[in-house]
């Protein structure tokens, strides 16, 4: 088999490969080494591939050079977009802390507004009260008046008709009797007179004050339906924010409701009447309004009440970078995809961290992974967690609440650099933080 190829290869390309021999020569003696075609073409077939795999690998390399400086280059791009992005992220978060904090001086100022209207109104209403009831006294007094007056008027008709009785009759006395009787019944018509005079000027007295009453008690409604209709606008301006950023965070407003009522449920005191006078079917219209505007108020407290328990702040006053978002990224270590439960706030080590809502402390320690972790326990099943931290300035079982110093901000567990880890969890299910920070920004 051997043969016949060498005698095909022999045939088909002697004449391109000869047989050629290479002479070894020494001292003592002289060699040759011969070089067959099929020798030749074995050797030549070696060469080609040896420098076919050079070239290609030449290739390879100045290819992934090339392509390496690109996807350098592309990086830095986006590494610079990303980080111009981030600034503009800061600068845009300033700009809503600056409003969120104008708006909740607006808020404040409002809710003073409102108190000072309330006060207004309950005065006004005991005002309007007392004035019920002295048109009500002078109603009585006019009545009586008249009464008294058509009584004297009786009396004095029923003398003069006596008088005239005793002129006429044929039996008229004589001498002194007859005198004293006629200055008798002169002086007592003359009492009656003036009684009758009186009393009709105090009438008179009496439907001129009921007038006047009457004026300040519509002057005094005119006065309480502006007063109303400031303290309505001023609850739909107030209660409807609120409303929204609870739902725009996924809680149920009538469930969250429910729940402060329950908690803040306590009742007692004597139970006293409530009394608006003998006119009071035609102040309902003005007292369901009051009811609906203490109903608003009442609301608008447990809003307060309940925006204090959820986590509708940002657990860093000072400034940072916001790093890494909530959901799925690459490991910075690894290297693989893994799901980020929470968001990072990166700043200078000890940057001070608060509580973003009142809660209680449930961990306050060492937790692998996170360093050193305080997680607080919040109203409505709301948990939240601040890792990474480099001190810890609250214990397990404190009570904190809005705004307390609960740690500084450090580098402690599995991290690459100094930032806090903040996370919300809802019946112990990892939610975006910024839900509820976005929310809260929306409104205040």
């Amino acid at each position: 088999m051997r043969s016949r190829v060498n005698r095909f290869i022999e045939t088909r390309f002697g004449n391109v490969f000869p047989e050629r021999r290479v002479f070894l020569r020494s001292d003592n003696e002289t060699r040759f080494i011969r070089l067959t075609p099929l020798t030749q073409i074995t050797a030549l077939g070696g060469l080609a591939l040896i420098m076919s795999w050079a070239a290609i690998s030449t290739s390879i390399l100045l290819m992934d050079s090339i392509g390496s400086g690109n996807v350098r280059a592309q990086v830095q791009r986006e590494q610079e977009n990303y980080e111009d992005r981030l600034n503009r992220l800061a600068l845009e978060r300033d700009m809503r802390a600056e409003e969120a904090s104008a708006a909740q001086e607006r808020f404040n100022l409002a809710l003073q507004q409102i108190s000072v209207m309330q006060t207004q109104l309950l005065g006004s209403e005991d005002r309007r009260r007392e004035l019920e009831t002295g048109l009500t006294v002078v109603q009585d007094t006019l009545r009586r008046a008249m009464t008294e007056r058509d009584t004297a008027a009786e009396r004095a008709q029923a003398m003069e008709a006596a008088l005239k009785g005793e002129g006429g009759s044929a039996a008229i006395p004589m001498g002194s009797e007859v005198n004293g009787a006629v200055d008798a019944l002169t002086v007592a018509l003359s009492e009656t007179a003036a009684e009758r005079d009186a009393k009709a000027q105090e009438a008179r007295d009496a439907m001129v004050q009921a007038d006047e009453i009457a004026m300040q008690l519509k002057l005094m409604r005119d006065q309480n339906d502006r007063v109303f209709r400031q303290l309505e606008e001023a609850m739909t301006v107030s209660v409807e924010p609120l409303n929204k950023m609870f739902r725009s965070a996924g809680m149920n407003p009538d469930a969250i409701i429910n729940q402060i009522r329950n908690r803040y449920s306590g009742q007692g005191g004597p139970l006293m009447p409530l009394s608006f006078g003998p006119e009071e079917e035609q102040h309902t219209h003005e007292i369901d309004r009051a009811n609906r505007l203490l109903e608003q108020l009442d609301m608008l407290n447990i809003y307060r009440m309940a925006a204090e328990k959820a986590p509708f702040a940002v657990p860093v006053k000072s400034a940072f970078r916001f790093t890494s978002g909530f959901g799925i990224r690459r490991d910075p270590k690894t290297g693989g995809r893994r799901m980020h439960a929470g968001v990072d706030f990166a700043g200078p080590t000890g940057t001070p961290l608060y509580a973003t809502a009142d809660g209680v402390v449930i961990h306050a320690g060492w937790a692998s992974g996170y360093g050193r972790l305080v997680k607080i326990q919040h109203e409505f099943g709301i948990e939240t967690r601040y890792a990474h931290l480099s001190k810890l300035n609250v214990t397990v079982g404190q009570r904190v609440s809005r705004g307390d110093r609960i740690g500084d901000m450090g580098a402690s567990g599995r991290v690459t650099g100094v930032h806090l880890h903040y996370e919300v969890r809802v019946g112990g299910k990892a939610v975006n933080p910024m839900v509820y920070i976005k929310a809260a920004n929306d409104v205040f």
